[in-house]
């Protein structure tokens, strides 16, 4: 029996992590059914609403936070599933449209549990200007309010500006003023990772340490925000790649006469990747707080002992002695601790275990390898295989010649 093929439009924009994430769970559904699918999507994967209403195809998957998006699919004739956030009141969402949702609340709520299982007493959030492409945003803020209200503590939101060429600095200065007027320690909730990475840079230009003055956790997993920033970024990851699977579900059901249930599908986060950023210390010496955050950011650079007594402006033996009463181990061993941290994290990716090992301060494989085998009871090759998969063949020939 031949299986009909049908032609899908997919609005989203792929600049987004957001949109290309769910648009690899479309992909895994279909890879998984027998399904036929034609999907267009714009050559440069941004979404151009110009005509949509005309197209000639069967069916249309789109993220729908947009207004204009949903202003110009209400007037579409075939099947429409949208996906986007969720939201607190039913009006909220496009009338008549199946609707898969991230949980909103529940990725505050991850970040909020997380911050408080740290040790953290207050906490505040980095929103973004009101507008109606944000409004998934507000429905993050007002998560935030009511887990505060629970709580019986103000909700501290900043909004800071949209930022651009012409208005980076006045957006930065905006946020270290922000920064400084918050009592510390402070757990702080960005609605993005994009938000979360512009205060870990205000913070870096401020001098606020990170994550000892200020813990933070973005929202999406992006992998791009981690490679930008210095501090590696604790982030609550979205279930976009099962909203992608549902949302293509939705359309199937659709294409074969089968009309789903307008109430919205509500998808869970898919947990919290944690980092640095977050992970604050039970360290009270304004010494020792200091050093740290001087190590988190150039541990991977070489820096020696004598270097981080000189940042803090206190003598080796001193700066060794305030290590020892607090954290029970040398400045060495931080540093060493970060390092290896980093060669974990670097082992996740295609690069040969040569380039994790100069990337991450160390002299050279034989030393990342023998740090390895002293630390961890293994090879890096080993680490690797076990706790990822074996990696393509050109990799794995990269790794012989550098071992």
């Amino acid at each position: 029996m031949t299986t009909k093929t049908h032609r899908i439009a997919l609005l989203f924009n792929a600049n987004k992590t957001f949109d290309r994430e769910v648009i690899s769970g479309i992909a895994a559904y279909l890879g998984r059914r027998r399904s036929t699918w034609e999907l267009f999507l714009e050559e440069d994967f941004r979404t151009r609403l110009d005509g949509i209403e005309h197209w000639q195809g069967d069916g249309v998957i789109a993220d729908m936070d947009d207004p204009a998006v949903v202003a110009a699919l209400s007037r579409c004739t075939v099947p429409v599933v949208g996906v986007g956030g969720s939201y607190a009141s039913l009006d909220h969402y496009p009338p008549g449209v199946p609707y898969v949702a991230t949980d909103n609340f529940n990725l505050v709520k991850v970040a909020h549990d997380h911050l408080i299982d740290v040790g953290l007493h207050r906490f505040a959030m980095f929103s973004l200007p009101k507008s109606e492409q944000h409004r998934w945003a507000q429905e993050r803020e007002d998560a935030f309010s009511s887990l505060m209200q629970h709580d019986n503590m103000e909700a501290e939101i900043f909004r800071g500006h949209e930022t651009s060429a012409l208005s980076w600095d006045e957006a930065v200065r905006s946020q270290i003023a922000w920064l400084h007027s918050l009592p510390k320690p402070i757990g702080i909730i960005a609605v993005t990772d994009a938000r979360a990475r512009l205060l870990l840079q205000a913070c870096t230009i401020a001098g606020i340490e990170v994550p000892e003055q200020v813990a933070l956790v973005g929202i999406d997993n992006d992998p791009l925000v981690r490679m930008l920033t210095r501090i590696p970024l604790s982030s609550v990851i979205q279930g976009t790649q099962e909203m992608g699977r549902a949302a293509a579900h939705l359309l199937d059901q659709m294409l074969h006469g089968v009309r789903p249930d307008n109430t919205p599908v509500l998808v869970p986060p898919a947990g919290i990747k944690v980092c640095a950023s977050s992970l604050h210390p039970l360290v009270k010496h304004p010494h020792v707080m200091r050093a740290c955050h001087y190590i988190r950011q150039y541990a991977c650079q070489g820096i020696k002992t004598h270097q981080v007594a000189e940042y803090v402006g206190v003598s080796r033996s001193s700066l060794e002695a305030y290590f020892r009463r607090e954290l029970g181990c040398s400045v060495h061993d931080v540093i060493l601790r970060y390092k290896l941290d980093a060669a974990k994290a670097g082992l996740q990716s295609e690069r040969s275990i040569g380039d994790v090992a100069l990337a991450c301060g160390f002299t050279s494989t034989q030393y990342l390898h023998l740090v390895f085998k002293r630390e961890l009871g293994c090879t890096p090759r080993a680490y690797r295989d076990q706790v990822f998969g074996a990696l393509p063949d050109d990799v794995r020939d990269a790794d012989h010649q550098t071992a």
